[in-house]
């Protein structure tokens, strides 16, 4: 009864047109709702929450830029690196629109990656989130097949490279495997078939990505945000309205997000780019070291720490399959790595493993990377299988606080939050 009062209450304070419109679509409530001051968020939320609403400012960057780009662009084997050229070199501002899309993309991954780490860390994957989490392991996984398939557009010697060994790997797959492999080409080899298909897909995956988010921040809103403590908000006195509490706290983040862009765009535009790809695709020349973008050299070193090819690809798509097991396998009943010290310890040895993972698959697959590959490959499996939940049976956490606002405020009576 009071939400409905609420409800006609917030549509009476917008008049002429607005209340026109508020009265028969009401958008201004749903805002408010979702992310204004009807949305109770946990007080104590800090700078690492930050991520989501910046994933989704990336998530605008790249569609606008990337229609933009599209128009452009002629998605043949004999235009395609032409048509690049002709965007950095003829179109107005489109060498400003390709640089913010194509560091736009790494920065997007980094955002995704810090916030899958602060998920790890504070266990944001955990009941009643295990949904959340899966929709988005589903997000990633389509910015996976985005990124690469936009890797491929360029058609520069290290997009037919990528797009040749990658697509190849689907050769593996026993009984169908050629099938898949000349499906994704479109022919018998690659070329322009498999250049318009990516350019497809490439398009139209983002419009996927919006709704997999949309349900996401749905699922997401049903049990509200997660919090450093890990406990579960047990009062009004444990939250702030969401509206101007975190949205100022949000565009800080979005300041220094634009702030990190602006400078790979204007003071290093190709420092995460490939050489190799400022020259046209050459079928009859192979580059000495065929990489991916930096933001899937960690599954590239997988993929090529198994010898048998297929079973590279099995490790590959199963590191990526097990983060779905994640909220199962994490055995312990607190959620947030402030209260488990063991944990914490293994929290970090595995982002040191992630990182070792994306150096050696940056270096080509000789000497001593082999080893360091298949040693980091088997700790990245060792530590979700093994480590996870083992510590949840053995380690004896931290006594949690009875609430947040006795956590943040210790004794002192909750404030008022300002009409």
């Amino acid at each position: 009864m009071a939400d409905s009062q609420d409800h006609e209450h917030n549509k009476m304070q917008l008049k002429g047109v607005m209340g026109w419109v508020e009265y028969r679509l009401p958008w201004v409530n749903l805002l408010n709702n979702a992310v204004g001051t009807n949305y109770p968020t946990p007080r104590n939320l800090n700078y690492w929450w930050n991520f989501g609403s910046l994933a989704g400012l990336a998530l605008v960057i790249e569609i606008l830029t990337g229609v933009v780009l599209n128009m452009h662009y002629v998605p043949t084997a004999e235009g395609a690196f032409a048509s690049v050229e002709r965007i950095m070199r003829d179109v107005n501002f489109g060498w400003l629109i390709r640089y913010v899309h194509a560091n736009g993309a790494s920065v997007f991954f980094a955002v995704i990656y810090l916030h899958m780490f602060r998920s790890f860390y504070y266990g944001s994957y955990k009941n009643p989130r295990e949904l959340v989490w899966w929709l988005g392991l589903i997000i990633f996984f389509l910015m996976i097949i985005t990124a690469f398939t936009g890797y491929v557009l360029p058609w520069g010697q290290m997009s037919f490279w990528a797009a040749t060994v990658i697509t190849n790997l689907a050769s593996a797959v026993p009984v169908v495997g050629t099938d898949i492999v000349q499906w994704l080409w479109g022919d018998f080899s690659v070329g322009g078939s498999l250049l318009g298909r990516f350019n497809s897909l490439h398009y139209a995956l983002p419009v996927a990505i919006v709704g997999v988010a949309v349900i996401h921040m749905w699922a997401l809103h049903e049990h509200r945000s997660n919090n450093p403590l890990g406990i579960e908000v047990k009062g009004p006195q444990d939250t702030l309205p969401f509206h101007p509490y975190f949205t100022a706290k949000d565009l800080v983040g979005v300041g220094v997000f634009l702030l990190v862009l602006a400078g790979l765009v204007f003071y290093a535009p190709n420092i995460l780019g490939e050489p190799d790809n400022y020259v046209p695709a050459n079928p009859l020349q192979t580059p000495n070291h065929i990489v991916p973008e930096w933001y899937l050299l960690p599954f590239y070193a997988i993929l090529r720490a198994v010898p048998d090819k297929l079973g590279g690809v099995i490790a590959m798509g199963g590191s990526i399959i097990i983060l779905f097991a994640v909220p199962w396998l994490d055995t312990s009943k607190v959620r947030s790595a402030k209260f488990r010290p063991i944990y914490k310890q293994f929290f970090w040895l595995f982002v040191i493993d992630t990182l070792i993972l994306g150096v050696v698959g940056a270096n080509a697959p000789e000497g001593n990377w082999i080893i360091i590959g298949q040693l980091a490959t088997f700790y990245y499996f060792f530590h979700f299988i093994v480590i996870l939940p083992v510590l949840g049976w053995i380690e004896s956490p931290k006594p949690l606080p009875d609430s947040i606002s006795t956590s943040v405020l210790g004794d002192k009576k909750s404030p008022e939050p300002a009409e």
